[in-house]
């Protein structure tokens, strides 16, 4: 009995462990829990080609961080112009030779047609008048050229082109004159420095001329001030502040409507205190028939003279009003010692004898003269580059 009670509890827990083995193996399946998220890692900064981050250095002692500076507002790049190195003046009136045959060449080839004629008749050397009175030669000059051009070909008799060329070229040489004293007076005078006053009337081209002259004198190796007197036109400062900022002259300028006989006194003592070779003052355009501000171009004229010597008085002149010109030049001759004719645009006009008839008015010499609108179109006037262009080659 005792061995059949064994047998039954033996049996018994083998029959539990087999229900439990298959409740095991045979049991519903639950969701796996998702694996646990790994941890996150610090944003790294951009590295540079080597592959060291920017911002990190490696030194001796180990790696330093630097950290970026603040943002800040960019300023905006201040533009600094550059200063221009304008060629001498020496030689620009052969180079800008053809501009000025190609406004000359009516006159020329008229004179040489004429002359050229095997028979020269009363009525040939009218037409030689009116060409050379046409071309604002002037009355007096025209006679006493056709009186001495009649009395030479008489000599002569029969006449060969280049007799008739040199003929007409010697008598052109005599009425613009090659014995005149066409130096500029731009030589400082120890510590003090030379000084140019340029004037004129609006419209002439005065402070482009001012501007022009600043550079020729800068190539020729001058130090040059210049003073920004016209002080009616808000314009002329800035445009004589932008010749200057080109070549790297000071100017000296002052508020609109501020007394011009200040600012060129200003000038020129800053001009003696910084030791420059030129100072050059630029006056306002002055109508001739406003008395009131002729006279005040005199008064800038003293004031300077209180300073140091005017050593040139420039009357700026445009070579296309003809004789309308000459009677602007009398009157500015009556109030300010001019030294020299500044002759603009004579380039665009075919009347090349305003030279004559304004250095016979004026009786002082043409110095300088705009043969273009370029910056390097003032050129010294030479008188027999004039006469060779008039007559062409």
């Amino acid at each position: 009995m005792t061995d059949y009670l064994g047998i039954i509890a033996i049996a018994v827990v083998v029959a539990l462990l087999a229900v439990g083995g298959l409740f095991l193996l045979f049991r519903p399946k639950g969701k796996d829990l998702p694996p646990p998220a790994p941890p996150k890692e610090a944003p790294q900064p951009p590295k540079d080609t080597e592959g060291v981050p920017r911002g990190v250095s490696e030194g001796e002692g180990g790696v330093t961080t630097t950290l970026p500076p603040p943002s800040a507002p960019v300023e905006p790049a201040v533009r600094i112009p550059e200063v221009e190195v304008p060629p001498p003046s020496a030689g620009r009136m052969v180079r800008l030779r053809a501009r000025l045959a190609r406004s000359q060449s009516t006159l020329g080839r008229g004179l040489l047609e004429l002359l050229s004629r095997d028979r020269l008749d009363d009525d040939v050397w009218d037409e030689i008048e009116d060409t050379l009175i046409t071309s604002d030669v002037g009355v007096g000059p025209t006679r006493a050229m056709v009186d001495e051009l009649r009395t030479k070909v008489k000599v002569l008799g029969s006449r060969t082109p280049e007799e008739v060329r040199g003929l007409l070229r010697e008598q052109l040489l005599t009425l613009v004159g090659t014995d005149l004293d066409r130096t500029l007076r731009v030589r400082s005078h120890g510590e003090r420095p030379a000084v140019v006053l340029v004037v004129g009337v609006n419209g002439t081209g005065k402070t482009t001329t001012t501007g022009k002259l600043a550079r020729s004198l800068v190539g020729d190796g001058k130090k040059v001030l210049l003073g920004a007197a016209d002080t009616f036109r808000a314009a002329a400062a800035d445009q004589l502040h932008t010749w200057g900022e080109r070549v790297g002259a000071e100017v000296v300028r002052k508020d609109e409507g501020a007394d011009p006989a200040s600012v060129a006194f200003d000038a020129v003592a800053k001009g003696m205190d910084d030791k420059v070779d030129v100072v050059i003052v630029d006056t306002a355009g002055r109508l001739h028939t406003k008395t009131g501000l002729m006279d005040e171009l005199g008064k800038v004229k003293r004031v300077i003279e209180k300073r140091a010597t005017v050593d040139e008085v420039l009357l700026v002149l445009d070579a296309t009003t003809g004789q309308n010109g000459l009677r602007q030049a009398q009157v500015f001759a009556e109030v300010v010692d001019v030294t020299g004719i500044a002759l603009t645009k004579l380039d665009g006009t075919a009347k090349g004898g305003i030279v004559v008839s304004v250095q016979r008015e004026l009786g002082v010499p043409v110095k300088l003269v705009g043969l273009g609108e370029g910056p390097d179109d003032l050129a010294p006037f030479d008188a027999e580059v004039f006469v060779d262009a008039i007559l062409g080659d």
